[in-house]
């Protein structure tokens, strides 16, 4: 009878093999579940990220500006799991906007992650020398430190503009996405550009509350024997949006990964539709306050 780590072993192995996967506009393949680490503590950061890779989650999502790369490296680096099963993403942040500070700022994140290249490095914020980041990020993929190169937050219009004038299209936007912030508008300008989304608040987070309690989604999920979180997880990979759900808790962690042993029917994904209530998310990134606090604070 093999030992409890064996069994561990296995199961962890079968969750990786059972993962569901996107590919990117440059054949890269991305897995539709990952780990985020956004507001997790430095301190935490490490413990948190060795839960995760324990539970069977081999992408995770952490950026400069969560200033706990060293942790989410740390815990890579300890796991043992061999390098090319992980799926990395981090973000230049506005401080490190322009060609040469973004290009500086990439070598400390590969210095932080403890790796020599980036599975997905994306823009965080639509402001500041985005062009000149934009230009070392494609070095960095020409170079081989970057597998994939994307942008986060960027709105329908922003995004267009900036796609239009770029050599490399961004592979990815990461936006706030989730049951109840659908980003429908925007679904045909990231097709034009054979660019995926990815979803920062898959559960809710950023003034949309509700969602782990919803009913209707409670009701879908007792047919499967799944939780609400569970089904509106479900939604989002079933679009082929990536969702990188956060939790500091272990067992939250695995329920948050479990959700690919059943499919959704088109009518039930046709109701949860229907919950569609701030289409392209609670924070307007073009709010001229907003846009004058992120420059004056950080650029």
């Amino acid at each position: 009878m093999p030992s409890s780590g064996t069994r561990l072993y296995l199961c962890i192995k079968k969750k990786h093999t059972d993962m569901e996967y996107t590919t990117l506009s440059n054949g890269v393949r991305m897995p539709l579940l990952g780990y985020g680490v956004f507001l997790v503590p430095p301190q935490e950061a490490e413990r948190c990220v060795s839960d995760a890779l324990s539970v069977g989650y081999r992408l995770i999502d952490t950026a400069q500006a969560y200033f706990n790369e060293e942790g989410v490296g740390d815990a890579i680096a300890k796991s043992g799991i061999p390098r090319e099963e992980l799926f990395l993403v981090t973000k230049v942040w506005i401080s490190n906007s322009g060609e040469q500070k973004a290009a500086a700022s990439i070598e400390e994140s590969l210095r932080k992650l403890k790796t020599d290249y980036i599975d997905l490095l994306l823009i965080h914020q639509a402001y500041g020398d985005v062009f000149g980041t934009w230009r070392a990020m494609e070095k960095a993929y020409a170079g081989g430190k970057v597998r994939a190169i994307g942008v986060s937050n960027f709105q329908a219009g922003r995004f267009f503009d900036f796609a239009h004038y770029v050599d490399v299209k961004p592979m990815v936007n990461q936006l706030q996405c989730n049951v109840m912030v659908q980003q429908r508008d925007i679904k045909p300008i990231l097709a034009e550009h054979d660019t995926r989304m990815m979803a920062w608040g898959p559960l809710g987070g950023q003034g949309v509350d509700g969602i782990v309690k919803n009913a209707r989604l409670a009701e879908i999920g007792a047919r499967y024997g799944k939780s609400a979180a569970q089904v509106a997880l479900r939604w989002l990979t079933q679009r082929g949006i990536v969702a990188i759900p956060k939790s500091s808790h272990r067992e939250r962690m695995a329920q948050n990964l479990d959700v690919l042993d059943f499919s959704l029917t088109p009518e039930e994904m046709a109701l949860i539709a229907s919950l569609n209530e701030h289409d392209s998310g609670l924070i307007d990134f073009g709010d001229p306050q907003f846009v004058k606090h992120l420059i004056e604070t950080y650029g």
